[in-house]
């Protein structure tokens, strides 16, 4: 497969816009300080794919946090990827109920659609237009290389491999540039998303910025999502059935914890390396309670499984009763939920035209 322009060579590592993990991390502990400092400098760009009710993993690893900087006073834009869930599966089931029930999950964690702004992929046209022009500023060698889009890949479940999957990196950069968000909160599996993004954002100001720059190069604020383990002991996951949804009343939630996997042992101790179901199940426990694992395990000592999994019931019934019941009360006025994305499709399509506007007025192309 050949290359696109060979005038456009990625970043070399260590250059001044390459994300390595180590440096993103340094940053990202300096991006802290400024967002205390000065929340309202920084705008976030954050989102999901519909495809299926978000569960404890999600809560813990992204949610709590996207709530957390729209608490401090950072503009929040939250993307429903309503058009990326075409990337992985050959027919969207059930999209609007998916749709719906995201907006739901994001609701009912504390996300204020009047302070944040929730939005559809597929309603935002000027969005999805820029996908174009970033296309052409990123080779095809750039996109092979990328290491998460390998991982989606290899895990597809389609017999082939779309186009709309192999430019998912630039897509994305579509997502976070539309807005010129300069803070993205990531997990470390994507930082090499974030590079692409950043590197989108540097060559089209080289190439049309005429010396101003356009685009804002974002910045990846890491997030220490903790491990949670899904029941079965493998990963947390919507596909696999092994996740305690936010949607799941109390009943099931224990179900689920009972017919969790751990492990022979009766005496509990918090020990990721060589008891990882345990551990994940005190981890869980301790973050509801606001405790460390170790001290969550110091009070079951002996006491064996059952009572670690009542104990963790017990927390995560209790932690997850008011998100329940608002998710619930939003739950009886659909309506609600179809204006709150109108209101946002409003918003973000106003945003996105006027970037459009200034990306043609860049590239001599507003007629």
């Amino acid at each position: 497969m050949s290359t696109l322009a060979p005038s456009l060579p990625s970043s070399p590592p260590g250059a001044p816009g390459a994300l390595g993990t180590a440096a993103a991390r340094a940053r990202s502990a300096g991006l802290e300080e400024r967002i205390r400092q000065d929340p309202g400098r920084f705008r976030v760009l954050t989102g999901d794919r519909p495809t299926g009710r978000l569960h404890l993993g999600h809560y813990f690893g992204t949610l709590r946090n996207r709530v957390r900087l729209q608490d401090l006073g950072a503009e929040l834009f939250v993307i429903v990827a309503d058009y990326q869930v075409l990337t992985d599966r050959d027919v969207a089931d059930r999209l609007p109920e998916h749709v719906e029930e995201l907006v739901l999950d994001h609701l009912a964690v504390g996300v204020d659609p009047e302070r944040s702004t929730v939005f559809t992929h597929s309603a935002v046209p000027a969005l999805n237009q820029l996908l174009l022009p970033f296309l052409s500023l990123v080779s095809v060698a750039e996109l092979q290389r990328n290491p998460t889009v390998k991982d989606e890949i290899a895990h597809s479940r389609q017999s082939a491999v779309s186009g709309l999957m192999f430019t998912y990196p630039v897509h994305q950069a579509a997502d976070i540039l539309f807005c010129k968000a300069n803070l993205v909160p990531v997990g470390q599996d994507q930082l090499p998303h974030l590079e692409i993004t950043r590197t989108v954002a540097r060559r089209f100001n080289d190439r049309y910025g005429s010396g101003g720059a356009v685009f804002p190069e974002p910045e990846a604020l890491l997030s220490e999502a903790p491990l949670l383990l899904g029941t079965d002991g493998t990963k947390m996951s919507k596909s696999r059935g092994n996740a305690i949804q936010l949607a799941a009343g109390a009943d099931e939630t224990a179900r689920l914890i009972r017919g969790a996997k751990t492990d022979s042992q009766r005496h509990i101790a918090y020990d990721p390396a060589d008891r990882p179901e345990v551990a994940s199940l005190l981890l869980l426990a301790a973050l509801c309670q606001g405790r460390t694992p170790e001290e969550v395990a110091a009070g079951i000592g002996s006491a064996g499984s059952a009572a670690l999994k009542r104990t963790v019931t017990e927390s995560v019934n209790e932690y997850l009763a008011p998100i329940r019941a608002r998710r619930a009360a939003y739950a009886e006025d659909r309506g609600y939920l179809r204006r709150i994305l109108r209101e946002g499709n409003e918003r973000a399509r106003a945003v996105a035209d006027r970037t459009l506007g200034e990306v043609r007025a860049a590239m001599n192309a507003d007629y």
